[in-house]
């Protein structure tokens, strides 16, 4: 039998150091490149739709009026018409659809991490349903008459801002503000809101104002002007850095509220400033555009997927892809169907059904990664 060789023996050395993990890439470098070719996008789509309509114009002609517009430039006598199309009608509805098209989409990441539910949109809570009983009132009552062109949008966001603090005091406990709880009560109240417009457009006695509210209540840019456009622009772009700033917290409250006061995180408070500011920002769009759905339920979920569940990338990629999609829906809206003019909201849920649809049989995603 032979026996097995001896082991030599080694001389004792130092224990080799650990490697150390290699650095985390910063947040932002993984959307440098989806956010530059958003960019570039949005401007050739705005473009594009600016020069696109009844009345069919140049993307050359079109930059060229633009840009006298802006620096005070001399055009030809014969061209004031398609100027004034340019500049006064298709330049701020655009303008609109970017600002509608970046807010709902914000919105919808924001909600569905502030009640940790898939399905949730900016319409979840009830918020746009109240703007809707305001904007009805405005049209079949004469509500906020002595504001004339402004009574609508007024009307709207106050039945938004009324709408918050009744979802606020209802669902508020001694727990605070729990996911289930908003849910819940958004969609109550919401149910509420809904059979009190339907009353008020019953007992409309103008049937050209119940035309007015179908069509208002599914969404539409047709009333933009540049006289409307500065206060919702403001608002969203308030509202998106705000929330940009609070990524960090909204990756943490997505994890669940035990995850997140472990790590030293007021998941109450937190959620009070989200469904301020997201109740601000909802009504702000709703009362120049109507109830425009399906974008920021879908628009977040495509953020995740080409970028990360990472709120601080989803934040920079979402506002750029929910523009280019309203600019693109807008334009079908008003070619489409043309002289007549779809209702908006009609356009993305044809556009929203199945790419959801499609989503949900997508393999391997999971509702915040891949």
């Amino acid at each position: 039998m032979v026996s097995p060789p001896a082991r030599l023996p080694v001389a004792a050395g130092p224990a080799p150091e650990p490697a150390e993990p290699a650095p985390e890439p910063p947040a932002g470098r993984g959307s440098v490149l989806p956010v530059a070719g958003l960019a570039v996008l949005l401007a050739a789509s705005a473009l594009l739709a600016i020069g696109w309509g009844s009345a069919v114009i140049s993307p050359t002609d079109t930059a060229r009026y633009l840009w006298a517009a802006v620096s005070g430039g001399t055009i030809a006598a014969d061209e004031v018409t398609r100027y004034q199309i340019v500049w006064q009608v298709r330049t701020p509805r655009v303008l609109l659809a970017v600002v509608v098209g970046a807010g709902l989409s914000a919105i919808g990441v924001a909600v569905q991490a502030l009640v940790r539910n898939a399905l949730a949109d900016p319409f979840v809570l009830g918020i746009s349903s109240g703007a809707s009983v305001g904007a009805v009132a405005v049209l079949t009552v004469g509500l906020f008459g002595s504001l004339g062109i402004y009574a609508l949008s007024v009307g709207a966001f106050a039945g938004a801002l009324a709408a918050s603090a009744l979802v606020y005091l209802a669902s508020y406990s001694r727990a605070g503000l729990t996911p289930l709880r908003l849910v819940l009560t958004g969609i109550a109240l919401a149910y509420g809101f809904q059979a009190l417009m339907s009353v008020l457009v019953y007992l409309a006695p103008d049937g050209e104002a119940t035309h007015t509210v179908l069509f208002w209540t599914m969404g539409g840019l047709g009333a933009a002007t540049w006289g409307t456009l500065p206060a919702v622009a403001a608002t969203v772009l308030l509202g998106v850095a705000v929330l940009h700033r609070a990524s960090r917290s909204l990756d943490v409250l997505a994890l669940g509220d035990e995850t997140a006061a472990s790590l030293g995180v007021d998941t109450t408070a937190l959620r009070r400033r989200l469904f301020a500011l997201t109740s601000l920002m909802t009504g702000a769009i709703v009362a120049v555009s109507g109830a425009i759905g399906f974008v920021g339920l879908i628009v977040p979920h495509l953020t995740r997927i080409v970028v990360g569940a990472r709120h601080v990338r989803v934040l920079l990629v979402a506002p750029l892809l929910g523009a280019v999609f309203m600019v693109w829906a807008d334009l079908l809206a008003r070619t489409l169907a043309a002289p007549r003019e779809l209702p908006l909201g009609v356009i993305t849920a044809l556009v929203g059904v199945p790419v959801f649809i499609t989503l949900m049989r997508r393999r391997g995603y999971l509702f915040g990664g891949r």
